[in-house]
C-alpha cells in the first residue's frame, strides 16, 4: 500500500510545471471558482419574479443614487482641497482614509449587488459571448484557459515593457511623461505614500473591477434584460465616477474600463481583470515614481514637505475617486 501511495505521489518537473504555465490549466482550474457561474448561488433575487424584480430596480436606484452622492456632492470637492496639502501627514491621512472608504464603500456595495443579483453574471456572460464578433474572436483565440494565461503573460510583459521604453525616455531627453487627466495630486511624493500607492493600486483592483465588471452588469442586465445596456452602463458609470480627474480622465479611464471588461469577456474570469487593473495602477503609483522620480528614497518622516514629483506616468491610474478629507486648519491655509 506505502508502495502505491509513493508511485501515485509524483512531484512535478520543471518542464512540467512550464507546460502548465503555458497551457494555462494550473491558472485555469483555480480560475474556475470565479468565473460567472460561480456567482450564481450568490444571488438571492430572481428577476423572473415580479416582486423581486421590483426589488431588484430599487436595489439599481439605491446604488446609482449612492454612486451620484458620492461623485457630484463629495468627490470633486474633497479632491481640489486634497491637491491643496503641502505636507506629506496630510496626504497620507487622505490615502489611508481614501483606502478605508474605497475598501467598505465600493466593496461593500459590491457584496450587496452580488448578493441581490449574482444569478444573473453568468447568463449574461454568457450571452455576451455568443454575440457573433465575440463568439469568432473567442474561437480564434482558441481555448480559454491558453486565452487566460496568454493575456496575464502578454499583459505584464506589454506594460513592463512600456514603462521601461518611457523611463529611459524620460531619462535621455529629460522631458516630462506626458500625464493623462488631473492625476498629479495622487502621484505619491516619498517612500511612506509610495506604500499607501501600492495598498491603493491592490485594492481599487479587487473592489473596481467586482462592482463595474462583475455586479453592477449583472444588476443592469437582471433589471432591463439587456446586455447591451448592462455592459455600456456599468462602463460609463466607472468613468463618471472619476471625472475628478476631469473631462480626459472620464474618457481615459471609460476606455480602460472597457479593456478589463473585454479581458473579463474573453477569459471568463474576474480575476483576470482585477490582476490587469492592479498592474495598470501599480505602474502608475509605485513603478514609474520609484524609476522616474525616485520618491523611494525620500523618508517622509525626515521631510514634512511633499513636493511635487517632475514626472507623471503617461496613463492615468484608475483608482477610486478622492475620500473625504479632514478639515484644514487655518494655519495650513494661510501657507497656501
Amino acid at each position: 500500500m506505502a508502495s502505491e501511495a509513493a508511485s501515485a505521489f509524483t512531484v512535478p518537473t520543471i518542464g512540467q510545471t512550464i507546460a502548465d504555465f503555458s497551457s494555462g490549466q494550473r491558472f485555469w482550474n483555480g480560475f474556475q471558482k470565479f468565473t460567472a457561474s460561480a456567482w450564481h448561488d450568490w444571488g438571492m433575487l430572481d428577476p423572473t419574479n415580479p416582486l423581486m424584480l421590483a426589488l431588484l430596480w430599487l436595489t439599481l436606484a439605491g446604488v446609482l443614487i449612492a454612486l451620484a452622492l458620492r461623485t457630484f456632492r463629495r468627490d470633486q470637492r474633497e479632491y481640489r482641497r486634497f491637491k491643496r496639502f503641502r505636507t506629506t501627514k496630510r496626504r497620507q491621512l487622505m490615502l489611508r482614509r481614501w483606502l478605508v472608504i474605497s475598501f467598505v464603500l465600493f466593496g461593500g456595495m459590491a457584496v450587496v449587488v452580488l448578493l441581490a443579483s449574482g444569478r444573473s453574471a453568468a447568463p449574461l456572460l454568457a450571452e455576451v459571448q455568443s454575440w457573433p464578433w465575440v463568439s469568432w474572436l473567442l474561437a480564434a483565440l482558441g481555448a480559454q484557459p491558453a486565452i487566460t494565461s496568454g493575456v496575464i503573460i502578454g499583459l505584464i510583459v506589454g506594460i513592463v515593457a512600456l514603462t521601461i521604453i518611457g523611463v529611459i525616455a524620460v531619462r535621455k531627453e529629460g522631458d516630462d511623461i506626458m500625464s493623462v487627466g488631473d492625476i498629479q495630486s495622487i502621484l505619491p511624493r516619498n517612500r511612506q505614500e509610495l506604500g499607501l500607492g501600492a495598498l491603493l493600486s491592490i485594492n481599487a483592483g479587487v473592489v473596481e473591477e467586482l462592482l463595474f465588471r462583475l455586479a453592477l452588469p449583472a444588476l443592469l442586465f437582471a433589471t432591463t434584460g439587456n446586455a447591451i445596456v448592462a455592459i455600456v452602463g456599468s462602463l460609463l458609470l466607472f468613468g463618471i465616477m472619476h471625472s475628478y480627474q476631469g473631462v480626459t480622465g472620464i474618457v481615459v479611464t471609460t476606455i480602460i474600463g472597457a479593456i478589463f471588461m473585454a479581458l473579463y469577456i474573453l477569459s471568463g474570469s474576474i480575476v483576470v481583470a482585477i490582476i490587469a487593473h492592479m498592474v495598470l495602477d501599480l505602474r502608475s503609483l509605485v513603478v514609474i515614481p520609484m524609476a522616474v522620480s525616485r520618491v523611494h528614497l525620500i523618508d517622509g518622516r525626515l521631510n514634512p514637505l511633499a513636493f511635487t514629483p517632475k514626472h507623471a506616468p503617461d496613463v492615468a491610474p484608475v483608482a477610486p475617486a478622492a475620500p473625504v478629507a479632514p478639515s484644514e486648519t487655518a494655519t495650513e491655509t494661510s501657507q497656501n
